[in-house]
């Protein structure tokens, strides 16, 4: 991604950014294709240690459309487009100087195709659950640095069914999808059930403000390292 960066001509954004788009589109569907590739290598590793009987062949997650790569992208690079400092829909970026507005750019770029990569791979182990027989729910799993949002989500264990629930991921979101097989058990992690108790001590009373408390929980207690 940083590579591709050189592509976009501050000069020449209405010729150059199509370009940049089409490279970083290309960029997407080779790694998106590696993330739903190895999604598949870790569901049937997770099949074979659960000692699942029978044969399952895990079906790939297509690439996401180029309309929506498109959108995402142009989302990301709106910054660029310099506009009069006195009209109201300019942003605190695009009255930055130019170098803040690509760094701007490139920043959300990244996150925009590093959600759409790991999506493929997530979306694999999410289809197979849905199709697999022996398989009855999945679970999120939260990295350490995740925000808030997907700690609470990462909480509430093997409660996701084949065809009830999608994976809500945003930006620079590092979550992945755990399937849970007939017969298994799934426990959380040590430091998911940290997140639990915390939630139940310091948010789950209070309606309508459960994900800030949990939030303000967290950063009390050393669990938020990262904001998202």
């Amino acid at each position: 991604m940083k590579g591709l960066r050189r592509l976009i001509i501050p000069s020449r954004l209405q010729a150059t950014v199509p370009d940049w788009i089409e490279a970083v589109r290309a960029l997407v569907e080779q790694y998106g294709g590696a993330s739903a590739s190895l999604a598949a290598d870790y569901y049937e590793a997770q099949r074979i240690a659960a000692q699942v009987t029978g044969s399952f062949t895990v079906p790939l997650a297509d690439p996401p459309p180029d309309e929506q790569v498109d959108s995402s992208l142009r989302w990301a690079a709106k910054d660029l487009w310099p506009r009069d400092p006195e009209d109201p829909a300019t942003t605190d970026a695009q009255r930055e100087p130019l170098e803040r507005w690509l760094d701007a750019a490139e920043a959300k770029a990244e996150a925009v195709a590093q959600k759409l990569v790991v999506d493929q791979g997530r979306g694999t182990v999410q289809e197979a659950v849905r199709r697999d027989r022996q398989a009855v729910a999945w679970a999120r799993a939260a990295s350490l640095g995740a925000c808030a949002f997907c700690k609470l989500l990462a909480t509430r264990g093997a409660v996701y069914k084949q065809d009830t629930a999608d994976f809500r991921a945003h930006d620079g979101c590092h979550c992945g999808v755990v399937p849970v097989f007939r017969g298994q058990r799934f426990e959380l992690s040590e430091k998911a059930k940290e997140w639990e108790r915390l939630y139940r001590e310091y948010a789950a009373p209070h309606s309508g403000e459960q994900l800030n408390r949990f939030r303000q929980a967290l950063a009390e207690h050393g669990h938020l390292p990262a904001v998202h």
